[in-house]
């Protein structure tokens, strides 16, 4: 801040030119000023209405009476130069500073008065000088009190020199100066800027400290609550805050605000509650600290009633964090209009309460109003945009229809150098990964100097979206692996926090699916045993990911062992554990789980089901042939859960229908369907019916649908081109077959995967690559013979293509699932049970031939191919040959 009045005689910057220039000072201190005529007045007068200007915070007119005092020729003194110093401080003018510091010498008070000295350091550490000139000052001092040593070490603490103002301390302490409630504050917020061993080790002695001399001031109480707090050790601030009485606004403020900073929000609303029936009343600072709670625990209600007090006693007018904490309230709780109307009553809008409603917009999925803020905020509001704004900006433009030009936001981001916000890059990671650009998403990982959870999470959730599943869990494991190296290091560590991120229950709900995918279940036991650890397994969604990896790894019983441990589910919980059932072709099951999940929400003691519910129980009753019932549950799901039918649940019914041969009532269903409905999933499972049936006629009629609606999807061609050559018309085969070429469609190959120690491998048909590649087709040629003696015929008509039959028996030993599971019988040990996951429907001759497999080598296989499980043992199918 530039102060309007100019001692325009001195040009000094430093005390060793302030001398020569004093001289002169008297007569053009007030050139360009018009002074009114005073009657005499006398010195105590003057400096006394200085000193009181100065109390009353009047830093101007205090100067202006100070330059009236000496062009009426009253000399300053050692009671003038602090009380002006300390209005200069306030005015943080530097340049005056220096001038009076002049003054200072002119009068022969540089060296002669202890209290000018510490008044020039407190006025040059204020103003934003060099820590260079505070320590000239201070070293100068030739007989320091406790003053001195306070100004020094909270100069040092707004330098940020955390170690020299504890440094400073230390040296106080030997000269046998007394410390005081103002030493403590300064050396507490040092202690708790330092990593956190070493500031709970110094802040431990700073306590020990204040408790021999027996500082009990609230003062120090409130700085030692502040430091265990911001150090991690929050029972030891609230310990504190407890062990004294004498508690005021501040004390309950640092509690309260500690608390709900470090995600203890129920706690942050009891100790609210008890500051108001102690009789403390709440400001701006309490109100601002307590909304993130009932923002967090979406308790609208008391949010509300917070709301109407802060209106009552116009905290809102005075504080503008309290309206950005109101409107992250509100939009948290999704009542974006409400927080809409708080933003607009809101006169003087500082950043802060832009950001807040942006990103209010931008997670209640309000992209484009997110966007037009956005711009009102910088054409109409004059404000530029900081890394909290750009943070909730980079979504709302990813999810935004109407914002083409998604790369354009990051040469935005570039321009207003946010490019190295940690904030900022996480959100920029997720915007490529969204946009199938996860190679830049990860060069930005990787180029950034700090990582915190969330940026670990969000490349992980890139990875998964993008399907690339074996790469989030080797970023898994690497993220573990820092984490230990963490902890096992944590002496050598100077500031833990570059190192801040945990695995939390974002991670493990977003790796999960991953594990799921590749049907990873040695790695799914390590993470479900780290959530036990870490008291992550309660979490719903945690527990709700577990649940579908152990159901999609083929281990049913565990996944309904973890459902029923569940303290807490949700309608997601339900849904996939009804799902799991059905993968596995336990209709029934499905059936009955669907009837407890609407008894309990009847009762009001759980949820109710959902859409997404019936389509995992259609998909249950297609896969255990159950037609009569799910035909039944279709037609009264309206009636009985007012669940209206959507074209998902069509397309559920259509494969019901489709796969237990009735093709011609399937298709029948898809023209009663609402005309405004969305038909491509309906006629796509018509097609996948067709082709198991090989009915050609409709198989046309709803391929011509599909490829009218989705020319792009390679599987709709190769339905298609497989029913013509299951019915050996080559040449409409080809013809499909060519026109994918001409469209530049490419089929999807088959693939599956076996996990094996800590690695996941991965075959593909056809595919030489493996290390073992050589090695498991000469075994599987073995065990071909072996499965002729025993019955064995392969089944040809599973290759489509027009070739002799001998060629075709040597396709078929290529086929992705017999690479994999010859490659587990021939690296795992004896009796373990094998688990293969492929990302297409199995074969009938894969499944024919794993039969026989499990017959010869005496292993329960386990197979999920895109659709649903197959638990081979024994010569036998769990789908009884019904899929």
């Amino acid at each position: 801040m530039s102060s309007t009045f100019t001692l325009s005689s001195l040009q000094t910057h430093s005390p060793s030119t302030a001398t020569a220039a004093a001289d002169t000072t008297a007569t053009t201190i007030v050139t360009s000023l018009s002074i009114p005529s005073y009657q005499s007045r006398s010195k105590e007068t003057w400096i006394e209405s200085l000193r009181s200007k100065t109390r009353s915070n009047q830093f101007r007119k205090a100067i202006t009476t100070y330059i009236e005092m000496t062009h009426e020729g009253v000399p300053p003194d050692k009671f003038a130069f602090p009380a002006v110093l300390k209005a200069v401080a306030g005015l943080q003018d530097l340049s005056l500073g220096r001038q009076i510091h002049a003054h200072v010498f002119k009068y022969g008070y540089g060296s002669s008065s202890v209290t000018v000295a510490n008044s020039l350091v407190n006025m040059y550490s204020k103003c934003g000088s060099y820590m260079w000139d505070v320590c000239k000052v201070f070293d100068r001092i030739t007989d320091r009190d406790q003053v001195s040593w306070n100004s020094m070490i909270a100069a040092l603490c707004r330098f940020e020199k955390w170690e020299l103002a504890l440094d400073a301390f230390r040296l106080m302490l030997y000269d046998n100066v007394e410390s005081s409630s103002f030493t403590v504050v300064s050396v507490a917020l040092a202690c708790s800027n330092l990593n956190r061993r070493e500031g709970l080790r110094l802040g431990k002695q700073v306590h020990g400290h204040t408790v021999r001399v027996g500082d009990w001031k609230t003062f120090t109480n409130n700085a030692l609550m502040a430091m265990y707090a911001k150090l991690g050790r929050l029972d030891d601030s609230k310990a504190l805050f407890e062990s004294f009485r004498d508690r005021d606004l501040v004390s309950w403020n640092t509690l309260i605000s500690s608390l709900s900073q470090n995600d203890r929000f129920v706690d942050a609303l009891l100790f609210l509650r008890v500051m108001v029936l102690e009789g403390i009343k709440p400001d701006g600072v309490t109100i601002a600290s307590v909304l993130p709670a009932c923002s967090h625990l979406e308790m609208l209600d008391t949010g509300k009633e917070i709301h109407a007090y802060a209106l009552k006693n116009d905290v809102l007018i005075e504080n503008s964090f309290v309206g950005s904490a109101l409107v992250d309230m509100y939009c948290n709780c999704r009542e974006v209009e409400s927080g809409r109307r708080v933003f607009d009553g809101i006169l003087d809008r500082k950043i802060g309460v832009w950001n807040a409603m942006i990103t209010g917009y931008a997670q209640n999925e309000c992209y484009e109003e997110a966007l037009w803020l956005f711009i009102k905020m910088e054409q109409v509001a004059g404000l530029c945009p900081n890394a909290t704004t750009m943070a909730s900006v980079v979504p709302a433009c990813v999810h935004s229809e109407a914002f083409p030009n998604k790369e354009g936001i990051h040469g935005y981001v570039v321009k207003w150098g946010l490019e190295k916000d940690r904030y900022v890059q996480n959100a920029l990671m997720d915007m490529y990964s969204r946009m199938g650009r996860i190679k830049i998403s990860k060069t930005i990982f990787d180029s950034m100097e700090t990582r915190d959870t969330v940026s670990w999470n969000t490349m992980i959730t890139g990875y998964v979206i993008s399907g690339y599943h074996s790469d989030a869990l080797h970023l898994l494991r690497e993220m573990q692996r820092l984490e230990e190296e963490k902890y096992s290091h944590y002496d050598d560590i100077e500031d833990t926090k570059q190192l801040s991120f945990k695995l939390n229950s974002i991670t493990l709900m977003t790796v999960l699916p991953g594990c799921a995918a590749l049907s990873a279940l040695a790695k799914g036991k390590e993470i479900h045993a780290y959530a036990i650890r870490n008291m992550l397994a309660t979490d719903v969604a945690v527990g709700s990911a577990l649940v579908d990896m152990y159901a999609k790894s083929g281990c049913l019983n565990l996944a309904r062992r973890v459902f029923d441990q569940m303290p807490v589910r949700n309608v997601i919980t339900w849904n996939v554990i009804i799902m799991a059932y059905g993968m596995h072709g336990k209709g029934e099951e499905a059936l009955e789980l669907l009837k407890n999940m609407a008894a309990e929400g009847a009762r009001g003691e759980g949820v109710k089901p959902n859409v997404v519910t019936f389509i995992a129980v259609f998909a249950a009753c297609s896969h255990s042939g159950m037609v009569d019932e799910g035909i039944n549950l279709f037609y009264r799901m309206k009636d009985d859960f007012g669940i209206k039918a959507e074209p998902d649940h069509y397309a559920c019914v259509v494969d019901l229908l489709g796969r237990a041969g009735k093709v011609e009532e399937a298709y029948q269903l898809i023209n009663k369907m609402p005309p405004e409905f969305d038909r491509a999933n309906a006629w796509s499972s018509l097609l996948g019916a067709c082709r198991i049936h090989q009915n050609v006629e409709i198989g046309e009629i709803a391929a011509h649908n599909l490829l009218r609606l989705e020319p792009d999807v390679a599987s709709h061609y190769v339905l298609l081109s497989n029913i013509y050559s299951s019915a050996r018309l080559w040449d409409k085969a080809m013809d499909v077959r060519r026109k994918m070429k001409e469209m530049g469609v490419r089929k999807e190959p088959g693939c599956s995967w076996i996990e094996f120690g800590d690695e996941i491998h991965k075959f593909v048909a056809g595919d030489g690559s493996h290390p073992q590649s050589e090695k498991l087709h000469g075994f599987l040629e073995t065990l071909s013979e072996r499965m002729r003696k025993e019955g064995y015929v392969p089944d040809t008509s599973c290759v489509l293509h027009n070739i002799d039959e001998e060629e075709k028996e040597t396709l078929l030993c290529g086929h992705s699932e017999k690479l994999a599971i010859a490659f587990g019988i021939l690296n795992m040990p004896p009796g373990t049970t094998i688990r293969v996951a492929k990302n297409l429907r199995v074969c009938n001759d894969c499944h024919l031939a794993t039969k026989f497999i499990t017959k010869i080598v005496g292993r329960e296989i386990i197979l999920r191919d895109v659709k649903r499980f197959h638990h081979f043992r024994n010569g036998t199918c769990s789908c009884g040959d019904y899929w």
